[in-house]
């Protein structure tokens, strides 16, 4: 039997009061502080998880105790220590590839020392994540009536893996990019990668996005950064982010933007159960947790999405496979609700589309 591995970690104290509700009266430092002191945790596994091809797996979650912040905070060497600890206890488990969620891929190098020191194979899950937001994000815009083709989309974060992979395969897409982050030589670099469009760059956020029909949100931030005035009306926000890059008032108080969040997946087989509660209703899982499941589907148990530049040609692949094994983009989600279509229809009703 194939079996994976998946990584999780909190991404904010309401997930660690998930498992533990008094956490939710204690100062962050306290949680912390707890969390400092806590191994990883087995959370639940999963059996005979069947695709469309025919080929089984099984799986095992796996929590990492660190926040977003910790994480990003500690020097790289305890982080590595306490993901590989992680990685370990599902090694030993049986899983012979494993996937990092959140922030554990992004500490360091992104997943390359830690598969150099794992025993198994190790994916950040960062192809089909890019592959899911750009899907996403033009299936929305499409619904909210946005010509792809005639329009500006803008990458916030663009100079990391994820922002670098879905500027190069988003800008044949649209009419116009506009690349947004901190450091200008990196964003010109990238820039220079994109040919035959027109190309700006930004490390402005508010005016990055102010002209942006179509805004991919993929930053390492840990909290969010595009609030209700940011965007223009009618505007498609794909938020691929954990923790999120929008502000739950953007969603909430612009009735003329459509808020998405990237990444979500359905899994095959009717309301599939993973064991316990990560934020998505049965069925549904992130790109990242999809891509490790396909990979342990396909038998392929090697390093996969690793390193500060993602290969395209890894995008396309496990888009390729993902079609293959019957995992496909879930209908859309804004802060934990599902987006209807009527809700849509009313955002571009009020763009005055």
């Amino acid at each position: 039997m194939n079996k994976f591995g998946f990584v999780l970690h909190p991404l904010s104290i309401d997930d660690v009061a998930r498992k533990y509700p008094p956490a939710k009266y204690l100062p962050t430092s306290w949680v912390e502080g707890l969390l400092n002191r806590m191994p990883p945790k087995f959370l639940s596994q999963i059996a005979n998880l069947r695709s469309d091809a025919g080929a089984t797996a099984d799986g095992c979650f796996v929590g990492c105790p660190a926040t977003p912040r910790q994480l990003v905070e500690w020097p790289p060497e305890r982080a590595y220590t306490r993901i590989l600890q992680a990685i370990d206890m599902a090694a030993r488990w049986g899983a012979k590839i494993v996937g990092l969620g959140a922030f554990t891929a992004v500490v360091g190098d992104k997943g390359l020392t830690l598969a150099e020191r794992s025993s198994i194979g190790i994916t950040t899950g960062n192809s089909y994540t890019v592959y899911t937001a750009i899907e996403g994000a033009l299936k929305a815009a499409d619904m909210m009536g946005i010509d792809a083709g005639n329009a500006r989309a803008a990458v916030l974060g663009a100079t990391g893996s994820i922002g670098r992979a879905c500027a190069l395969l988003l800008a044949p897409q649209v009419g116009a990019l506009s690349l947004v982050g901190r450091r200008p030589d990196a964003l010109q670099a990238i820039a220079e990668e994109v040919t035959d469009l027109r190309c700006e760059t930004f490390t402005d956020v508010a005016e990055g996005l102010r002209d942006a029909d179509i805004v991919l949100a993929v930053t390492s931030a840990t909290e969010a950064i595009i609030g209700p005035n940011d965007v223009k009306p009618g505007a498609v926000v794909c938020d691929v982010a954990r923790p999120r890059n929008a502000s739950r008032a953007l969603a909430e108080q612009r009735d003329d933007v459509l808020v998405i969040e990237g990444g979500a997946v359905a899994v095959p087989g009717e309301g599939f159960d993973f064991g316990f509660d990560f934020g998505f209703p049965p069925g549904l899982s992130y790109a990242c947790m999809a891509e490790t499941m396909i990979l342990a589907l396909e038998g392929r148990f090697d390093g996969y999405s690793l390193g500060p530049e993602l290969r395209l040609e890894q995008v396309r692949e496990m888009g390729a496979l993902a079609q293959k094994h019957g995992f496909r983009l879930a209908g859309f989600r804004c802060f934990e609700r599902t987006v209807s279509e009527e809700d849509i229809a009313r955002r571009r009703l009020n763009a005055g589309r």
